[in-house]
């Protein structure tokens, strides 16, 4: 049976613990995978460091409007205004699609010869899915079933769910102390995967490159404390319900040897979110690219049969 040596430990407990510092506001959608599945009986674990960022959430949240949110969370009573609507906006841009960084830890089984699954953790998301191979051999490092330089393919589901509160930070503490912003949201991710192996069985690595399908759906509301319109309190706003597309594209190299890989990766993706109720019978419509580079580390962990 394999065994991970002493340094192999320290590099996954490395990872683990520089994830501690950051976190995710979206769905996981760094991709990593190759065309290859993991072989029956064989593990795969590993773990991401991204950055998401995201062109519509830059353009909603200047530093002219984190001014404007400091100014007017000390006010004792808030007065309905074009700020409260951008507040709003930025709100909503931070949790469908958030700047900053993010990260996950993740473990694939092979469960049946062309499927495997996998459970990924990505700091306030979960993350199911399964991918199934239907392109190139189903061989092992130790048991080639192909010649080096195979061409692989699969596809793969993904179901993400999480709470999609704005973290705590000095600018969205104060849109949160203000407009009483809570969602969550849920992420249906299918990324098709075609690779070319380096080495037999992807022994040295991998190219991968393929697109991505993933439809999101999002329950939101507001309920700020001291809104008016007027002498009138501005009225709460829940159980909103949205749901868009995005589609991407992205390549990632797998690089290492038999048992350890060094992995980057790029993801471009748009979407059209939709239009979006606000208060005061307010709308907004947001879109734009997403561009998601990452590094990664995995480890395989071959099957104790013989």
């Amino acid at each position: 049976m394999f065994r991970f040596s002493t340094s192999s430990r320290v590099a996954v407990l490395a990872l683990a613990a520089a994830t501690l510092f950051t976190g995710a506001c979206t769905a996981p959608r760094t991709i990593v995978s190759t065309g290859k599945v993991t072989p029956k009986g064989e593990f795969r674990a590993g773990g991401n460091l991204a950055f998401n960022v995201a062109t519509e959430t830059i353009s909603k949240t200047g530093s002219a409007l984190k001014s404007a949110a400091e100014a007017t969370v000390r006010k004792d009573t808030i007065g309905y205004s074009g700020t409260i609507d951008n507040l709003q906006v930025a709100a909503l841009a931070y949790v469908l699609d958030p700047v900053r960084p993010s990260s996950d830890l993740y473990v694939r089984y092979g469960a049946l010869e062309r499927l495997d699954v996998g459970y990924k953790y990505a700091f306030g998301s979960h993350v199911f899915d399964a991918a199934y191979q239907f392109l190139g051999p189903t061989g092992t490092v130790e048991r080639p079933g192909g010649p080096a330089g195979a061409t692989y393919a699969s596809i793969g589901l993904q179901f993400a769910t999480q709470r999609a509160n704005l973290p705590s930070l000095p600018f969205l503490d104060n849109i949160d102390d203000i407009l009483g912003f809570r969602a969550t949201r849920r992420d249906i991710i299918i990324p098709l995967v075609f690779s070319h192996s380096l080495g037999a069985e992807e022994e040295i690595g991998a190219i991968s490159y393929g697109a991505v399908y993933t439809h999101t759906f999002m329950r939101y509301g507001f309920e700020p404390g001291k809104i008016f319109n007027g002498s009138a309190k501005v009225p709460v706003l829940l159980g909103q319900k949205v749901n868009f597309p995005s589609f991407g594209a992205f390549v990632n190299a797998k690089l290492g040897y038999r048992y350890a890989y060094f992995i980057p990766s790029l993801g471009i993706y748009y979407q059209k979110y939709g239009n979006y109720q606000l208060l005061n019978n307010k709308t907004a419509s947001l879109s734009g690219l997403t561009i998601v580079p990452s590094v990664g580390v995995q480890f395989r962990i071959p099957s104790s049969r013989r």
